[in-house]
C-alpha cells in the first residue's frame, strides 16, 4: 500500500533558495502586519464634538462660564432640523422651494400664498401632510435639545424660531420660552370667517390620513388651513408683544442655522443693543451684517454645522453628557418602540 501524506506534513521543496526566500517574505509580512497593528492601536477614533473647538466656541464658553450673558435671544432657521430629515427652503437642488416641482405651481412660494391655497389648497396638503409634526417621522436635533437645556440653566431670554416643525415644541422647550414666528400646526383656523377650528384631531387627521383641505364648519365655503404663517398675513401677536422687550434685556444674540433673509424676524440681529449686546453666529455659511464693526468684538462666527458646534460648546461647558442624556430621552419618547 501506498502511504498518503497528511496535510500536516511538509513537502520538500525542490529548490532550498526558494524555500528560503518564501520563509524571509513571510517574516517580512508578518513584521509588517505587527507593526501595522501596533500603529493602529495607537489610532484614538473621536466624534466630532471632541475635536479641538474653535476660538468663536470658546469664547462662546468663557461668556456663560464668567457669568456676563446670562439673557439668550436665539434666532433659528431651518439649517438646525435638516439633520433630522427636514430640507431647508433655499439650498439649491436640496431646499424645499426647489423640490416642489411636482406640485405644478406657478413659483415656488405659491405653496404659502393665501390666494393660491384658496384656489387650489392641495399643494401645501401634501406638504403639510409631509411636515405634520407627530414626532415620529421627524425628531428633535440634539440642537433643539441644546435650546431646551439653555432654558434649563436660566440662561435663555427667548428663542424666535423662523420653522413650522413644531421641534422645539417637541424638544420639551417651554412655552414661555419659544416664539414660532411663522407659525405652527398646533391650532388651525379658517381663512375666510376666521374661525377657529374646534377639533384640532380631525384637522389632523383631514389632512394626515384623508389628504384633504377641511372645509370650515361655521361658513360651510373656506378651507381651514394651520396656522401657518402664510405671504400676506401678519406674523403672531405674541411675537410683536414680546420682540421689542426682549432685544432691550438681551446680553447675547445667538444665531442658528438661518440665512437671515425673510424679514422681520432677519432683523433682530440687528435690533439688539449695540453697546451691551454679544452675538455669536452658528451657520453653514456667513450671513446678515456678521460680522459687523458696530458690535466691534463683540461678534464670533463658527462657519460650521449647528449640531456638530452645539456638542463641541456643550463639552467646553460641561454640558455634553447632560444634553446628549436628554436628545437621547426625547428621541426614545418618540420612536415606534419607546
Amino acid at each position: 500500500m501506498g502511504v498518503v501524506s497528511s496535510a500536516s506534513e511538509e513537502e520538500e521543496d525542490p529548490n532550498p533558495t526558494t524555500t528560503e526566500t518564501k520563509s524571509e517574505g513571510k517574516e517580512e509580512n508578518d513584521n509588517d502586519v505587527d507593526q501595522l497593528v501596533k500603529e493602529l492601536g495607537k489610532v484614538v477614533v473621536t466624534d466630532d464634538s471632541e475635536e479641538e473647538a474653535s476660538k468663536a466656541l470658546k469664547t462662546c464658553a468663557s461668556w456663560i462660564k464668567e457669568g456676563s450673558v446670562r439673557k439668550i435671544i436665539v434666532v433659528t432657521g431651518a439649517g438646525i432640523s435638516v439633520s433630522a430629515g427636514i430640507p431647508d427652503f433655499r439650498t439649491p437642488g436640496t431646499g424645499l422651494y426647489d423640490n416642489l416641482q411636482k406640485y405644478n405651481l406657478p413659483y415656488p412660494e405659491a405653496v404659502f400664498d393665501l390666494e393660491f391655497f384658496a384656489e387650489n389648497p392641495q399643494p401645501f396638503v401634501t406638504l403639510a401632510k409631509e411636515l405634520w409634526p407627530t414626532g415620529l417621522t421627524f425628531r428633535p436635533t440634539i440642537t433643539h435639545c441644546f435650546l431646551t437645556l439653555l432654558a434649563r440653566k436660566e440662561l435663555l431670554l427667548r428663542v424666535y424660531s423662523q420653522n413650522i416643525d413644531g421641534l422645539e415644541h417637541l424638544a420639551e422647550l417651554p412655552t414661555e420660552k419659544l416664539v414660532e414666528c411663522h407659525g405652527h400646526f398646533r391650532s388651525a383656523s379658517c381663512i375666510r370667517c376666521k374661525t377657529a377650528a374646534p377639533d384640532m384631531e380631525l384637522i389632523q387627521d383631514t389632512i394626515i390620513q384623508k389628504a384633504e383641505a377641511p372645509v370650515c364648519h361655521a361658513c360651510k365655503t373656506g378651507y381651514i388651513k394651520p396656522d401657518i404663517v402664510f405671504f400676506g398675513e401678519g406674523l403672531p401677536n405674541r411675537f410683536h408683544n414680546l420682540l421689542s422687550r426682549d432685544v432691550k434685556d438681551a446680553d447675547c444674540c445667538l444665531v442658528l442655522g438661518t440665512s437671515l433673509m425673510v424679514a422681520p424676524v432677519s432683523n433682530i440681529p440687528e435690533m439688539v443693543n449695540k453697546k451691551k449686546c454679544r452675538r455669536i453666529l452658528i451657520n453653514r455659511e456667513q450671513v446678515g451684517s456678521f460680522p459687523s464693526r458696530r458690535f466691534a468684538s463683540r461678534d464670533e462666527m463658527e462657519i460650521a454645522d449647528c449640531d456638530t458646534s452645539v456638542r463641541k460648546l456643550a463639552k467646553l461647558l460641561g454640558w455634553l453628557d447632560e444634553l446628549e442624556e436628554l436628545h437621547a430621552k426625547v428621541s426614545k419618547k418618540f420612536s415606534k418602540e419607546g
